[in-house]
């Protein structure tokens, strides 16, 4: 049988993305969000939680990130998850994490910068995709997208 990987959160950048570049001239972007989740316990008081996960985003994607995201700003990302492995350096033995490798990204809005506002920004995109490369298709003309109308 074969497998299923898809992850999609919202939640804020927990510190500024740092861009990289592989050996082999492949640029990626590492950055963290921070998901918060409030419930009620047994005795009805409401608590929250925070989990924390780590994403990378490759090439064009990673650089669009690293470019416009600051710490704090709210984000949707959708990719899949990867498990990495390694052995310890300091003799700790192996180690592993798994990370969320975006494949789509949005900023979603509540700030004041230019990019507050919203963006759809997907590792299958390119310029021929986008109008003025802010995510919006070529084909759908400017002013006609009511957000009323999206369904979520």
């Amino acid at each position: 049988m074969r497998g299923f990987s898809k992850v999609i959160i919202t939640g804020n950048l927990t510190r500024d993305p740092e861009l990289r570049s592989t050996t082999t001239g492949s640029n990626v972007c590492s950055f963290a969000v921070a998901v918060n989740r409030t419930y009620r316990d047994a005795n009805g008081e409401q608590k929250e939680e925070v989990s924390f996960f780590d994403c990378s985003a490759w090439n064009r994607l990673g650089e669009t990130i690293a470019q416009y995201g600051k710490k704090g700003d709210g984000v949707l990302v959708s990719g899949r998850l990867v498990q990495r492995s390694w052995d310890d350096k300091n003799g700790g033995g192996k180690r592993s994490r798994v990370e969320i490798v975006a494949e789509d990204f949005n900023f979603l809005g509540g700030g004041s910068r230019d990019n507050a506002s919203g963006g759809n920004y997907s590792s299958a995109s390119n310029s021929a995709d986008t109008a003025a490369g802010d995510g919006t298709p070529d084909d759908i003309p400017e002013g006609e997208i009511d957000l009323n109308d999206v369904p979520f």
